[in-house]
C-alpha cells in the first residue's frame, strides 16, 4: 500500500499602512515581485520568463536558477480585487512539488491599512513526505514569508 500524502499549511500575516488596492497591484504582477520577493536575491543570474497578460488571472512566471533558487513556475488562477490573489506554484527543482498560494488582503481603519496574509498549502509526497517528518514546511519557508512580507511593507510603506 503506497504512503498517503501529508498535507501542510504555512501562513504569515503583516499589517501594512496602505489601502488593499495598493498591495493588490504588487501581488498580481509577477514582474513587480522582483522588488519584494524573499527569493529574488538567491541567484542574481536566475533566468526568468513571463507569460500571459501582464497582470491578473492567467499571468505566468517561470524561473530557472542555481541550486538555491531551483526551478519552477507560478500562475495566477484567481484574483478578487482588492481582497484576494490565488496562485498555483509548481517546483521542478530541487524537488517536484505543487502548492497553492493565497494572499488575503483585509482592510482595516476604514481602508487606510491592510492585514496581508500569505498562505501556502499542499501535500508532501515522495521524498518531501519523508523530509517533512524531520523539517516542517513552516520551518523551511516561514522565515522566507516573514522576510517577503517585511520587504513588501518596506516597498509600500517606507519608514
Amino acid at each position: 500500500m503506497p504512503f498517503a500524502p501529508v498535507p501542510y499549511r504555512v501562513s504569515r500575516t503583516i499589517r501594512i499602512e496602505a489601502p488593499p488596492e495598493r498591495i493588490f497591484t504588487e501581488l498580481v504582477d509577477f514582474r513587480r515581485w522582483r522588488d519584494w520577493s524573499p527569493w529574488e536575491g538567491v541567484d542574481p543570474e536566475m533566468n526568468r520568463s513571463y507569460t500571459g497578460p501582464k497582470s491578473g488571472v492567467g499571468s505566468g512566471y517561470t524561473w530557472d536558477g542555481n541550486k538555491a533558487a531551483g526551478a519552477g513556475s507560478m500562475s495566477i488562477t484567481g484574483a478578487e480585487r482588492p481582497r484576494r490573489v490565488d496562485i498555483d506554484l509548481r517546483f521542478d527543482k530541487p524537488f517536484p512539488a505543487d502548492n497553492d498560494i493565497r494572499f488575503d488582503l483585509d482592510a482595516e481603519d476604514g481602508g487606510a491599512a491592510t492585514m496581508v496574509t500569505w498562505t501556502m498549502s499542499g501535500e508532501h509526497t515522495g521524498l518531501m513526505r519523508v523530509l517533512g517528518r524531520v523539517m516542517s514546511m513552516d520551518k523551511l519557508v516561514g522565515k522566507d514569508f516573514e522576510k517577503g512580507l517585511a520587504q513588501l511593507k518596506e516597498l509600500i510603506q517606507p519608514t
